[in-house]
């Protein structure tokens, strides 16, 4: 096999879930980071590498970049979510985690953690995808353009992946664009000058070409299997190619670079490839007088199950209600969807809800992330490891989550208010994703922002206004209530409720006639729904 065969793309996960949908702090960049890979290196003894443990990642970003230890803590653990765990490891932290009773003895647990180290750097320098450029917001990202980045999108395809975090086009150029500085990341600091910069004769060990492979994939020609960049790299007949020596055990880093940049093209298992040749699914009802028609596809039929992409635009007016093979552990991303009731009803791997309206989303457990970006008047129930919002207006959610939701910038009128429903698989479902009912931290939003620490933006549903919702759909399962209970305040609310629809019922019934009328009359207007 000569090198024209191997095919390499950017891997869309680290940066759907794990690229942060907020400009980074200026201490993240190239500059510092360059720093921080040299500091590590050295600190071998003291748990910095090759696995970068909490302790030492806490006093790096506290101490040396002054970040604040919640922002130090949601980069370490928004990196750990990305790793592969079992779901019974998964819970079995959450166990651990709700046994302890004091922030100290959290704290205590957290000092076990673990991450590798030299990912872990590439995973803080992608954060840089929605960095805010004054050159491309004056002239756009079409200039100066690099002939390996790839060919831009289409108008039809540009409007549907404006977010960047989605857009496999963005994806690639970052990579592409930043290939240099990626690789310098991960040198040796031997291998670099004393500007922390490579020459020529630069040498990349075969740890930093696999931890590489958190970014990039690959498949050769003809086959369907898809491997990890550097069990590609490894392969003997492409050593003349990407400079490895069985004798150093390293890679040069010009040659590799330039096979790379040989070898780089566009997913073909991301959002672009599922639009222009996705399967379409007739999920949703064409609806009389609508001027646009629901769009719903996906890449099940053409992609590893770890790479499923389910994308739907446009439904609107109607109720929508999935639970199918088709969802599981799949990307899923609704976009321009309005007054309507959507249900997928299956183990998501993220959810990402953009410019969507007046509607109510009733999701399966989401093992990553659930994101939502420029909707307007939402009701959003779910389950999920970790929730952030942006540009949103109006918008409630009933939550289960291990994580504090994260308030981006943007928002007007967010609402907090605990997870209040449940259908018969969901208790499987989340033994699935490997989320528990505790901790739960529903309440303790993070506000990440423009807004600072302003807490105005956000508010906690009083009790008074809290009401169960019915997930009206019969499925074969065991879960017959709501996993972990109510709090106690709306727990007490409901039951005072009833106590109340009770007292009125009781008093129709050993009322008059006439007096039963009327009291009927008005319980019929005062009850909801």
């Amino acid at each position: 096999m000569d090198q024209s065969g191997v095919l390499l793309w950017v891997k869309a996960e680290p940066f759907i879930v794990g690229a942060l949908q907020e400009p980074p702090p200026s201490k993240l960049s190239l500059h510092y980071l360059k720093k921080v890979a040299a500091y590590v290196r050295t600190r071998a003894t003291e748990r910095a590498y090759p696995r970068l443990y909490w302790p030492t990642w806490r006093h790096i970003a506290c101490g040396k970049l002054q970040l604040a230890k919640d922002l130090a803590w949601l980069y370490f653990e928004i990196f750990d979510n990305l790793s592969e765990r079992t779901p019974e490891e998964r819970l079995e932290w959450s166990e651990i985690l709700s046994n302890c009773t004091t922030k100290d003895e959290v704290e205590k647990q957290r000092n076990q953690l673990s991450v590798d180290t030299l990912q872990f750097l590439l995973f803080l320098y992608i954060q840089q995808l929605n960095k805010i450029s004054l050159r491309t917001s004056f002239i756009g990202e079409e200039w100066p353009s690099p002939r390996n980045r790839p060919k831009s999108p289409s108008p039809a395809e540009r409007s549907s992946c404006h977010n960047k975090n989605w857009n496999d086009y963005n994806h690639q150029a970052f990579v592409c664009d930043h290939l240099s500085e990626l690789l310098e990341l991960l040198l040796d600091p031997e291998q670099l000058t004393e500007s922390f910069h490579s020459t020529q004769s630069s040498l990349l060990s075969r740890e930093a070409v696999t931890a590489l492979s958190f970014l990039i994939e690959g498949t050769v020609s003809r086959t369907k299997k898809v491997y990890p960049l550097h069990e590609l790299a490894l392969w003997q007949p492409l050593h003349a190619a990407n400079g490895f020596s069985k004798i150093s055990k390293t890679f040069s880093l010009y040659k590799l670079e330039a096979w790379l940049r040989a070898c780089l093209t566009t997913n073909p298992f991301g959002l672009s490839a599922c639009l222009q040749s996705g399967k379409k699914l007739a999920w949703a009802h064409k609806v009389e007088g609508a001027t646009k028609r629901a769009k719903i596809a996906c890449n099940a039929h053409m992609a590893p199950r770890s790479h499923r992409i389910v994308v739907m635009s446009q439904v609107c007016n109607q109720t929508l209600a999935k639970s199918s093979e088709t969802l599981v552990g799949a990307h899923v991303r609704a976009h321009r969807c309005n007054e309507s009731f959507i249900y997928l009803l299956s183990p998501l791997r993220s959810m990402t809800i953009e410019k969507c309206r007046n509607s109510t989303f009733v999701l399966g457990p989401v093992e990553t992330a659930l994101h939502l970006h420029g909707c307007e008047n939402l009701k959003v129930i779910a389950v999920c490891h970790r929730l952030s919002v942006s540009s949103t207006i109006g918008c409630t959610f009933h939550i289960m989550t291990p994580s504090r939701p994260l308030i981006l910038s943007g928002n007007q009128t967010v609402t907090f208010a605990p997870f209040h429903t449940h259908y018969p698989m969901l208790e499987d479902h989340m033994a699935r994703t490997g989320l528990a009912t505790v901790p739960n931290y529903w309440d303790d939003p993070m506000v990440l922002g423009g807004e600072g620490t302003d807490t105005r933006v956000f508010q906690l549903l009083p009790p008074s206004e809290f009401y169960v919702f019915v997930t009206p759909f019969e499925m074969e399962g065991d879960t017959a209530e709501i996993p972990g209970g109510l709090p106690p305040a709306y727990q007490k609310a409901l039951a005072h409720r009833e106590q109340r629809i009770h007292n009125w019922q009781k008093t129709v019934k050993e009322a008059p006639t006439q007096t039963k009328m009327t009291c009927a009359s008005f319980l019929r207007a005062w009850t909801p729904g």
